[in-house]
């Protein structure tokens, strides 16, 4: 790669942005006026936001207690009310005439109160029963007359509070008064206990004291731990998007790409010009967008101080300026790369803008769940891409440099991995003439369908794999959702016979019927060489050990709950127990799944993905969705690994058969590997298969039979496959 040329590149396309005057208000201009135009804004609104009281109607107020007293004159009593202000939000009105005689009755109450919640509008109605006060009093009584513990007094009738949950008002009304009849019935209870000549501490021993640890100036780092990252990440991913339209699908509409293109430079140069360019422009807009927020922060803290303890709020750690925009710059990366390519293949500004909802609804879930308190920085989280960024950010503004220290390495790894794959991907993009000089079309969907059905090829489009894999998917959740667990082997065997031929094999080879006029190419029903099942056999054998050692390996890094591991591991055992011998037991876990899932990602998936031209990117998008398909993450990652391996034997052998026999025996082996654990007669094997000794010898074998697989010769190449895409839209034309 010629550096010199991706300069040339990165000035020439710096020099176009900063002529566009939508991009330098989006960047430069935008940050400055937007914030202290919203601070203005809600400084407007609070002038209008006050706390509004809260009506209630309280039914019975002669039978209230003298001593001590809820009620003074027409307000509760000020010392149950923290402020003299948070006594003025409850207003009372009173109603002491007398009830029916069936006042005590639930249901009658209940109307009473709907009633005049309804008419009168009050947000909460509290009853106090007839002789509440007498009531009371007895109970005294009999408190000080008892002779031991075993005389319990009479019961005193339990006053009622009627409030709507649905309406805002009333929850509102329903919390204030909660708080007050609280400390109000501690009073009573305070009294009782001097009544018998007991201290108060009877009740309350003790009390805790608080004592805050953090550190001078520290008090605020974890709110700010959490919402740094996630505003300087969002605004990188948006800071990153709009210049990619505008330097790919907008060079696209001007036709200026055809000049770049027919220059010296090569392709992966050019890539990375616009990329250094477009990373610039995230920097910068992440820069400005957070700085803008910060001065107008903390000019509204200083506004609103002291009310609502917004004034307690402080300014953020003056060292997280500095791990912020470390983290940013791997960030921008990944976030340029990703919308570069996606910029790359859009045909028009207007479709490239259409990409931003999937790719935002992909990273938003990703920012938010390392905001929660629960979600903490270990192994395994630091492994998620920019999940794990987020953590390592939170750990570092918080000062826990030690902890943060541990996971550098892999949150590092994982993040340049993904750009890495991401700067190829748009590399990809630019070498295919297809999608560098594709045009904006119109889509009429009745003229795409007959395109579909009538101009149909052996195997299906990349877009039709696609389409499947997603419908299998969403196929996937609802039937779990909707689902529930069965603990007999008829119902686990019908609901697992519903998944796999119902909601897997049956979408796939009807739209193998549908949308390909080969379904025996498609799904490779073709017959294998004669040593290929025997070696997929052994090859599922060999690789046992190695698969039940990092499956250790990823349960200890990605570690499942253990009440949810006790309950599957008791949920299989009695469907095993109640099974009818061992050979129906497989059938149902082992064979069925092998037959349906293979015709569904080694059959359409697969064959439609090999159109991309790239053997192994077509086997890695079909592991991926064999992978999430599992939905446990545990089994998402063991099945994603194993999948790639079927998918190689798949392309390599040209036939599903092998694929099934290796699935087959794969899921045998590991029903086995839990049986035999529990038998005292094959521990010695079931303790050896984790032995590094059989894991790299099953490694070694593996690799022999794998080497095999790549010297067998299928008739379909990847260039054949990419040539027969190319053609098909002139044979349909011509045709």
């Amino acid at each position: 790669m010629n550096w010199f040329n991706v300069k040339l590149i990165f000035a020439r396309e710096i020099r176009d942005q900063l002529r566009d005057r939508r991009t330098m208000f989006m960047i430069f201009v935008l940050p400055v006026l937007l914030y202290p135009l919203l601070g203005m804004s809600l400084l407007l609104v609070a002038q209008f936001v006050q706390e509004q009281s809260s009506s209630v109607l309280l039914i019975g107020s002669d039978n209230l207690p003298d001593d001590p007293q809820l009620v003074d004159e027409d307000r509760f009593r000020e010392p149950l009310f923290a402020s003299p202000e948070k006594r003025d939000l409850l207003k009372l009105e009173f109603r002491d005439e007398p009830l029916s005689d069936d006042d005590g009755d639930g249901d009658h109450m209940k109307a009473m109160a709907v009633q005049e919640m309804d008419l009168h509008g009050y947000d909460l109605v509290i009853y106090f029963p007839r002789n509440f006060d007498v009531r009371l009093q007895e109970f005294r009584d009999q408190l000080k007359q008892r002779d031991g513990p075993n005389q319990t007094p009479a019961a005193i009738p339990s006053p009622q509070l009627f409030f709507d949950k649905s309406k805002d008002k009333s929850n509102l009304a329903y919390k204030r008064i909660s708080q007050v009849l609280r400390l109000w019935t501690i009073e009573i209870g305070d009294q009782n206990l001097a009544e018998s000549k007991l201290p108060a501490t009877v009740t309350r021993p003790f009390t805790f004291s608080n004592t805050d640890l953090a550190a001078p100036g520290h008090s605020n780092t974890s709110m700010w731990s959490k919402i740094l990252p996630f505003v300087l990440l969002i605004w990188a991913l948006t800071g990153a998007f709009y210049p990619a339209i505008d330097l790919c699908a907008g060079e696209k509409e001007r036709g200026t790409l055809e000049t770049l293109l027919s220059s010296p430079a090569e392709r992966s140069e050019i890539v990375m010009g616009k990329l250094f360019t477009i990373m610039s422009f995230s920097i910068a807009t992440a820069v400005l967008n957070l700085a803008g927020m910060a001065l107008t922060g903390k000019f509204l803290i200083s506004q609103f101080s002291g009310l609502g303890g917004m004034g307690d709020i402080g300014p953020p750690p003056m060292l997280a300026l500095v791990w912020l925009p470390l983290a940013l710059v791997p960030m921008s990366a990944l976030f340029s790369a990703l919308c570069l390519a996606l910029a790359a293949f859009a045909r028009s500004t207007k479709e490239g803008q259409y990409y931003l909802m999937p790719l935002m609804l992909i990273t938003l879930p990703l920012t938010i769940l390392p905001m929660t308190p629960t979600f903490e920085l270990n192994l395994g989280n630091s492994l998620i891409p920019v999940a794990g960024m987020m953590l390592l950010m939170r750990e570092t503004i918080q000062g826990n440099y030690g902890e943060a220290a541990k996971f550098i390495a892999p949150v590092l790894a994982v993040t340049l991995i993904c750009c890495w794959f991401a700067v190829r991907w748009a590399i990809d993009q630019f070498n295919r003439e297809s999608v560098l000089f594709s045009e904006g079309e119109r889509v009429d969907v009745g003229i795409w369908i007959r395109h579909m059905l009538r101009d149909r090829g052996p195997t299906p489009t990349v877009l039709e794999a696609l389409l499947c894999g997603v419908i299998l998917l969403v196929i996937r959740f609802y039937a779990m959702s909707s689902m529930k667990p069965q603990d007999s082997f008829a119902g686990f065997a019908v609901s697992t016979a519903v998944i796999q031929i119902a909601l897997i094999a049956t979408p796939a080879m009807l739209m193998a019927v549908m949308l390909t006029s080969s379904p025996r190419r498609t799904l490779l029903l073709n017959k294998p060489a004669l040593l290929t099942l025997p070696a997929a056999v052994l090859l599922a054998v060999a690789l046992h050990p190695g698969v039940l050692a990092l499956g250790k390996v990823v349960s200890d890094v990605f570690p499942m709950p253990s009440a949810q591991m006790e309950q599957i591991n008791e949920m299989l055992a009695k469907v095993q127990a109640d099974a009818p011998n061992v050979w129906m037991f497989l059938l149902i876990v082992a064979v069925l799944p092998a037959f349906c899932e293979e015709i569904a990602f080694r059959g359409f998936i697969l064959s439609g993905l090999r159109h991309l031209g790239h053997k192994w990117q077509a086997i890695a998008i079909s592991s991926i969705f064999f992978g999430v398909a599992h939905m446990m993450i545990q089994q998402s990652l063991m099945a994603a690994l194993v999948g790639i391996i079927i998918g190689y034997v798949a392309v390599q052998s040209g036939s599903l058969l092998p694929c099934i026999m290796f699935h087959v025996t794969h899921n045998a082996l590991a029903i086995a590997d839990g049986s035999l654990s529990k038998n005292p007669r094959f521990e010695w094997l079931y303790s050896g298969a984790y032995q590094w000794w059989i894991v790299a010898l099953g490694a070694g074998i593996a690799a022999a039979l794998l080497l095999w697989f790549r010297t067998l010769s299928y008739s379909r190449t990847e260039e054949e496959l990419w040539q027969e895409t190319v053609d098909k839209p002139a044979q349909a034309t011509t045709g």
